[in-house]
């Protein structure tokens, strides 16, 4: 059991680190790290991996410290609102993931997919809050152009690419619970 906590614990390590580095590669053209979420991938990829736990503190810890450390994203709004997304994402693709019954492709699609859904709307509401203490007002066509329209192709890579990676570590043992269970199928 301490053996899985710590291999957890330095997976969840590696993710923050990714989140940390990411975006460097998209930063130098903000829209285009606007459009991919690069630090989107490795909350998502911890929520699915380690579990809800360590996706939701991932998820909470990442936009803030990279904020404090490299100055991006800017901490009010859109760090602040990031924190509250990408933590609903862990916790939200973890659970979805743990509870279903087979680990296999369609279960990381529909967590996916839920975790999208929830971590955007979560976003918009942490906005909407937001827009109370600051001062540019957060209509419904902001939220659609920033949780959906500016987002698709990040959307889109995060489908492609997520599921190909953890069909992958199955196949390579790196994840023997669900390789365990694929065999099962």
């Amino acid at each position: 059991m301490k053996h899985s906590k710590t291999i957890k614990l330095t997976l969840s390590a590696m993710f923050l680190a990714l989140g940390f580095v990411l975006p460097f590669f998209t930063g130098q053209i903000p829209q285009i790290g606007n459009m991919l979420l690069p630090m989107h991938l490795p909350v998502l990829l911890c929520g699915l991996i380690c579990g809800w736990q360590y996706g939701l503190v991932i998820g909470l810890c990442l936009p803030l410290v990279r904020s404090m450390i490299f100055g991006m994203p800017p901490i009010f709004p859109t760090g602040i609102a990031m924190t509250f997304e990408l933590a609903a994402y862990g916790l939200i693709v973890g659970l979805v993931y743990q509870a279903a019954r087979q680990k296999n492709t369609l279960s990381v699609y529909r967590a996916l997919i839920i975790a999208m859904i929830g971590g955007r709307i979560i976003w918009g509401i942490v906005r909407v809050l937001l827009t109370g203490v600051g001062s540019q007002a957060f209509t419904w066509h902001l939220f659609l152009e920033g949780a959906l329209l500016t987002a698709i192709p990040g959307i889109i890579l995060q489908l492609i690419l997520i599921p190909v990676l953890m069909a992958a570590l199955t196949r390579s043992g790196l994840l023997p619970l669900e390789k365990a269970q694929a065999v099962k199928d």
